[in-house]
């Protein structure tokens, strides 16, 4: 099976020893670099929020995060339920 992954940056014959070093990784390995580098996006996404919004509250910080990401109807939803849970 060929996978292009549309590199600019990378030559064929590389991407191809890349891809088959990848596919030997046992799943279980695979899902927990995928998880890590997930993890390491929403940091990277909830410090640029801290960077641009000094002294905001860790909550104020991660309703944020959930607006940008999964929409201002689900951010609301949750203020409520926080609000309704203290």
């Amino acid at each position: 099976m060929s996978i292009s992954t549309n590199t600019r940056d990378t030559t064929p014959e590389a991407e191809a020893v890349l891809i088959q070093l990848l596919r030997a990784r046992p799943a279980t390995k695979r899902l927990a670099d995928a998880v890590a580098a997930s993890n390491r996006v929403a940091e990277q996404c909830k410090d640029a929020i801290r960077q641009r919004n000094p002294g905001i509250s860790e909550e104020e910080v991660g309703l944020r995060f959930i607006e940008i990401n999964y929409g201002p109807e689900l951010a609301n939803k949750v203020r409520i339920y926080l609000r309704r849970n203290r």
